[in-house]
């Protein structure tokens, strides 16, 4: 059933108004075209009763009306020959329409605003968690959390395996399935988004219907927010700002119409490089006006933060099978130091990062009694190997079983990264947004140096 919104059911009567009063006009010179357009408007009155049918009893007088209004249609049609009882027929429609339009009008609550969420990883859901938790707790909107399918995808660009991990978000989190509600049909007021890729990501792709470009046409408003966050940058220090780019001018950032980022001096680098890039390719319009960019971007933060700082440690659910490992015999704990590998780290340096990574899991595997290393890959890492750099797979495949089966460390592919952020005592490994992220809560954060193995 299409959701209608109150202002759609005003603007259909309306328009039965308006075709009431040009039927009546023409029915004499033009049955054939009266007749016609009666036809349209009857199925209009009965797709709007059947929808008010499914909300509350209170508005059935309104769908008694519409019948009404149905059976005048009928009698109309079958006597358009004869103008005096068309007038007279129509006086009566005009009647039960102005009915209609002033209890919809004055009758029926203003639109509950109804908004949807569509992210795709688990592990990023954070980006939008504090978002979405604003939404639930609006008592005029309605909040959908719909994750959505991705693929992995082959070195030729081809789709491999589709993923998805609906059964991975928290228990507080109601989950709706992708195909259980109709973009189309219910036409959300707005949708965000933290995944801008489209089809450019070599590793993998959302399902394409879930594209930028195809929601765009599915609501008013479509909001990207970021499932990063980048080291703040000077807007004018371009030698850092030509780092990160390309990430200002993507399928998400093209077809939202609002992008959230960290921070105003973000926003600024946004605009600048949006405008730059869209020059480039002989972009025009809006696409080049620093007015409409400036409303389009807005630098209101990012919920990753919201979600590290509003997490307690005491508030965390720690698997038992960690706690062996973090807590000494007398009930202490072992300091423990969150690890990330990323993905860029892992192809810039190819197997001189697995080198690295092995010398790594030696120096805490002999310092266990002290230190727990919480190893937490980045969670596209498989994907990413065996899409860009299959000749890897095997032996990280072999590092990484090795450290598990051995089980004096802790693995974590959990969708839950802020749980090893919260629960670590300082991180050490790659740069990525995840350092960023971590140093938001003043711990210490160690980069790790690929050229220096033990």
């Amino acid at each position: 059933m299409e959701r209608y919104k109150k202002k759609d059911m005003l603007q259909t009567v309306d328009i039965l108004i308006r075709a009431n009063d040009a039927v009546t006009r023409t029915a004499a010179s033009n049955p054939q075209g009266a007749g016609e357009a009666l036809v349209q408007c009857q199925e209009s009155a009965i797709v709007l009763g059947t929808y008010i049918d499914t909300l509350d009893e209170k508005y059935a007088p309104l769908v008694g009306t519409l019948e009404d209004y149905c059976e005048n249609i009928y009698q109309m049609s079958e006597n358009l020959t004869d103008e005096n009882l068309c007038r007279k027929i129509s006086k009566k429609i005009q009647k039960q329409l102005t009915s209609l339009h002033n209890g919809i009008k004055y009758g029926m609550p203003e639109d509950r605003k109804e908004v949807v969420f569509l992210p795709y990883k688990a592990s990023m859901w954070d980006s939008l968690e504090s978002v979405w938790k604003a939404a639930d707790d609006d008592e005029n909107a309605d909040a959908y959390v719909i994750p959505i399918p991705y693929f992995d995808k082959n070195p030729d660009g081809s789709f491999r395996e589709e993923h998805y991990e609906g059964d991975l978000y928290p228990e507080y989190v109601p989950i709706t399935r992708y195909d259980a509600y109709d973009l189309e049909t219910r036409r959300p007021d707005v949708i965000y988004i933290h995944n801008p890729y489209d089809e450019c990501n070599h590793v993998t792709s959302v399902h394409p219907y879930f594209y930028s470009k195809n929601l765009r046409n599915f609501t008013d408003k479509l909001v990207y927010i970021p499932y990063f966050i980048l080291k703040e940058i000077e807007p004018d220090d371009q030698e850092a700002i030509n780092g990160i780019k390309h990430f200002c001018f993507m399928p998400g950032t093209i077809y939202a119409d609002r992008v959230i980022v960290q921070s105003e001096k973000m926003r600024q680098i946004y605009i600048n490089e949006y405008i730059k890039a869209a020059k480039e390719i002989g972009l025009s319009g809006e696409h080049v006006d620093r007015k409409f960019l400036e409303k389009k971007f807005l630098g209101l933060g990012s919920p990753k933060i919201d979600k590290v700082l509003n997490t307690r440690k005491e508030d965390l659910e720690i698997p038992a099978e960690w706690m062996k490992i973090i807590e000494r015999p007398d009930g202490s704990w072992k300091k423990i130091v969150f690890y990330n590998t990323s993905v860029s780290a892992l192809l810039q340096h190819d197997e001189k990062m697995l080198r690295k990574m092995e010398s790594v899991l030696g120096i805490f595997k002999e310092n266990q009694e002290d230190v727990v290393l919480l190893w937490r890959p980045h969670p596209l890492i498989q994907a990413t190997i065996e899409s860009m750099r299959p000749q890897l797979w095997e032996a990280y495949r072999k590092i990484r079983d090795r450290y598990i089966e051995e089980g004096w460390g802790i693995y974590d592919d959990t969708a839950d990264m802020d749980r090893a952020i919260v629960l670590s005592d300082a991180y050490f490994g790659d740069v990525s947004s995840v350092v960023q992220l971590y140093q938001q809560t003043g711990k210490v954060a160690m980069i790790q140096n690929t050229n220096t193995i033990v």
